[in-house]
């Protein structure tokens, strides 16, 4: 399966109209799926594809199917790990080793290619300390280059509460360099990372970008050459350009579409996007509630 199929099957389960049993029928697909077959989805499915409705149920299938994938990537790596069915006020997935008795949450990220401006929030960084609860360690997994390149709140949050930032690039150098959790290889070392890199942290400047030094830690973990590691990222870039150059000729075409609409369609389709209708209506029904 490439990740267009992916693609194509979360449209089509999406206009079913039942979110539970698309996500179950989704994830059976997933965690059926070969290692070989599951290594070129991992650094596309962090990146939303610009024809998916903003907010739609299609989106929110995306946001599970992501969460799917990182479970699957878990197991890849020798843990158990499940998805979990409530998204409000907890973990999407939770893994566990068997082997070396920790547990984990994981919280997925996809973020559109679009969408420049994100700030703390969007991470949810502070939400994975308390969803951590009883469990070792949380892991939150991000694009990589989409985490901010200068000072944010998030790293200092994440130095402060133990939250890795991981990413999906960082799963796929794990899985195409076949590491599998073990007796003699214990994994709670990346999931550690943010709590080793605190102690070595001034106060003053928690906030400051940590990425280079925590890929430093992650390469001398699997015992990953600098060559190597530093091949696989300039791949990854030249896969989101060409992901880029993808979404921008879907946007081309729709403008291409929007230039040879009549008067109708254009007023049509401008008071859709406005969501004018949707205000009025929830106006009118907050102050019918006052008349009664």
């Amino acid at each position: 399966m490439q990740f267009s199929e992916l693609r194509d099957l979360i449209r089509d389960e999406s206009g079913k109209g039942d979110f539970t049993r698309a996500g179950d029928s989704i994830q059976e697909v997933v965690f059926s799926l070969e290692k070989s077959t599951l290594i070129p989805i991992i650094t596309e499915i962090g990146a939303i594809p610009e024809d998916i409705g903003h907010d739609s149920s299609e989106e929110k299938l995306y946001a599970k199917v992501a969460d799917i994938v990182l479970a699957k990537c878990f197991q890849e790596l020798g843990l158990q790990s499940t998805v979990n069915r409530e998204r409000a006020n907890c973990a999407d997935v939770v893994a566990k080793s068997q082997i070396h008795s920790y547990t984990l949450v994981g919280d997925a990220k996809a973020f559109r290619l679009s969408r420049t401006a994100k700030n703390q929030k969007d991470f949810k960084v502070k939400s994975m300390v308390d969803w951590r609860g009883d469990n070792d360690y949380a892991v939150l997994v991000c694009p990589f280059y989409q985490y901010p390149k200068s000072n944010s709140q998030i790293y200092g949050q994440a130095l402060d509460g133990n939250v890795t930032l991981f990413s999906w690039e960082y799963l796929s150098v794990l899985l195409e360099n076949s590491i599998i959790e073990s007796p003699e290889l214990n994994l709670s070392v990346l999931w550690n990372v943010s709590n080793v890199l605190s102690g070595t942290t001034a106060v003053a400047d928690k906030n400051d970008a940590f990425l280079q030094k925590q890929n430093e830690l992650i390469r001398s973990h699997l015992h990953l050459s600098e060559e190597i590691f530093n091949a696989k990222f300039a791949d990854f870039k030249t896969k989101i350009i060409n992901r880029g150059e993808i979404e921008i000729s879907y946007w081309k075409s729709q403008i291409e579409l929007i230039k040879n609409y009549t008067r109708e369609q254009a007023i049509k389709e401008l008071l859709t996007s406005l969501k004018l209708n949707e205000k009025i209506a929830s106006i009118k029904k907050f102050i019918d509630s006052l008349r009664d």
